[in-house]
């Protein structure tokens, strides 16, 4: 019997785990997603999503929380200011596509203000 297989798409996502919220890094990196954006894939982590929170998804085999959002334009992805750290293969399209800041380009890291949320 065939069973249908979830296709996975890559896309670029701000990811802060809630132990990281105060005095940790937040990431920018390439995650992959089911089609139906229900659950995260990065680094050997499966994240799924959880009822619309601050923390908006849960890591499967922890169930350690998380945020995962598409990174901002302004840079404040980090829910209480602090650093975030860019994975390599992510920098060109964060600097460049996200940011439109060239000249950043070869920053591996920010620091960054605080979050607002509405």
């Amino acid at each position: 019997m065939l069973t249908k297989r979830a296709v996975m798409r890559r896309r670029l996502m701000y990811l802060e785990a809630r132990s990281q919220a105060i005095g940790g890094r937040g990431r920018i990196a390439w995650v992959e997603h089911s089609s139906s954006c229900r659950v995260y894939h990065y680094a050997g982590v499966v994240l799924r999503i959880s009822a619309p929170a601050t923390y908006n998804c849960f890591d499967a085999g922890t169930g350690e929380l998380y945020l995962v959002t598409e990174p901002k334009a302004n840079g404040r992805d980090k829910l209480h200011g602090g650093f975030v750290d860019i994975d390599d293969d992510a920098r060109l399209e964060y600097w460049l596509g996200v940011r439109n800041l060239p000249e950043c380009v070869d920053l591996a890291s920010f620091h960054t203000d605080a979050r607002r949320v509405k």
